[in-house]
This record gives structure tokens, sequence and C-alpha cells, in this order.
């Protein structure tokens, strides 16, 4: 076999680029194998020079069957490596996987790929190839069961099932017909444009309170205002606050001027309620 032929079936085999394999046949002294290995050893060292850089681009990636919905994040440096077909196909099949994983990551990182290597081995070789840092973001998973299901959105869609942002919801009820549906991918479509914080404002957060607490009571401190009506105009911020960022009191998106709680009233479904959610936004 040629140099040229090596070169070629190298390139192939590891995705590596010319003159990279050239220099690691030629290390190699012609040995295929022993190649691949340089290859390998080198693409981990160039993927741990690039883990200090920061990766705020990438993608959500949304997969389901039956008994599971799941969405993971994946980062990359640059909104045109998110764009990339090798950057594409590796996340599309990576978040199968972590469906099947129910996004545990530690689970997924040793998991294999359809080429018998691990994602974490996979994902060296993507950033050795595409030449940026990649890692494995937040992610989440919802069962379905016979009373729970879930609803997606996914909005600004790179390709297929990968997006910027992506929801999942999930509802209670044992009705599954149109009505229930429509609603569904409405409250998910409503948890993407409103991101809501918490399902109740007695679910949010005590230190996402406390903080905005803090930057109430900062700005009112230059008011002139007696501390008296100070603590009611404080109050009434954090009342609002609370409103505005809790999803069964938001304003609905469909109809500004009923609330998430007033539409689910006049759907009339007695055991219908809202269980959980998730919002994933790339760069958020």
């Amino acid at each position: 076999m040629s140099d040229i032929e090596k070169i070629k079936k190298l390139r192939q085999s590891s995705g590596a680029g010319f003159k990279d394999c050239s220099s690691a046949i030629k290390e190699a002294n012609g040995d295929l194998q022993k190649a691949a290995e340089i290859l390998r050893v080198k693409g981990i060292s160039k993927a741990t020079k690039k883990m200090s850089r920061e990766a705020n681009e990438g993608v959500v990636a949304l997969s389901e069957n039956n008994d599971v919905t799941s969405i993971i994040e994946v980062n990359c440096e640059t909104d045109f490596v998110a764009k990339n077909n090798d950057f594409i196909n590796f996340v599309k099949e990576l978040s199968e996987i972590n469906n099947k994983c129910n996004s545990d990551i530690e689970l997924l990182k040793k998991s294999k790929m359809k080429n018998n290597q691990t994602v974490d081995e996979n994902l060296v070789g993507a950033i050795a190839k595409i030449g940026e840092k990649i890692t494995l973001g937040r992610s989440k998973t919802f069962k379905n069961n016979d009373s729970n299901i879930n609803f997606n959105y996914l909005h600004t869609v790179v390709k297929d099932n990968l997006s910027k942002l992506a929801v999942i919801v999930c509802v209670n009820t044992k009705q599954n017909d149109d009505k229930i549906k429509t609603f569904g991918k409405q409250l998910a479509m409503h948890i993407a444009a409103s991101n809501p914080l918490a399902l109740t404002s007695d679910d949010i957060d005590v230190n996402v309170l406390k903080k905005e607490e803090e930057l109430i009571t900062e700005e009112l401190k230059s008011s002139g205002k007696s501390e008296e009506i100070v603590k009611k105009i404080s109050l009434g911020k954090l009342n609002k606050f609370k409103e505005d960022n809790s999803l069964l009191n938001q304003a609905w998106v469909m109809e500004p001027k009923k609330k998430v709680k007033d539409i689910i009233k006049e759907l009339n479904i007695n055991d219908l309620k809202i269980v959980d959610f998730f919002r994933l936004k790339i760069g958020e």
C-alpha cells in the first residue's frame, strides 16, 4: 500500500486532517495501527489544550420514545461549528444514547457509540477533528406513564431534533385527546417564551428571592422615602417578581389577559395538573 493510500485510509478511519495523518504515518514508520494510536494521543493533547477556552455556543438535542423524553445541551465555541455536519451527526447520535441513559451523564460518557468507541473517546476525537472545545452541558429526562404525558417544543431549530432552545413539560391526566395535546403544545411554547423559574411562587429558589430582594432594596435606597414606605414598596416588587416568574401565575402568552391557571380551569378537566417542566437555552 502506498503512503497516499495509507493516508487516505487513516483519514477515513480517524477523521483527522491530511497533514496530521501524514505525520503520524511517518512517525509510525508506515504502521497504520501505530499511526492511529499516535493520532489518538495527539487528539487527547489537543483536546486538553482547548478545554481552557469558552464554549458558549452549541445546540440542545431532544430525543424521545414511548417511555421517556430527554434533552441535552452540547456546547462548542462558535455558531459556525454548531451547524457543522460532523458536530450535528455526533450530537444526534449522542442524544439518542442520552435518552437511553436517562440523562445520567457519567453513564453516557462510558456508553459505546456506533463506531464501538465510548462517548468520551468520540468527544476527544470530535474536538481534535473540528478544532474547538466541545462539552456536554445540562440534561434532563422525563418519564412517561399511564397518567403522565410529556410535551415538547423546539425553538430556532438548527436541524431536525437540534435547536437553540428546547422545552419539555409534563402534565398529569387520564384524558389524552386533542384538547390535551393542543394545550400541552401551547404550554411548552409558553414556557419557551416566558421562561418561568418555577411552577408556583412557593417553588422559586429562596436564594433567587434573596438576591432579588437585595437588588430591590439597593434600588430603593436613594429614593428618599421613609423606611416603612420602602418596606411596602419592596414587598410589592418582590410579590410581582414571584408572580411574573411562577408558571401558574404568568399571563398566558396566547391570551395575555388570562393567567395560565385560568386556562387550566377553563379546560374543565378535573384531574389535570402540571407536574414539572424543563427549559434549556444555549447561552443562558
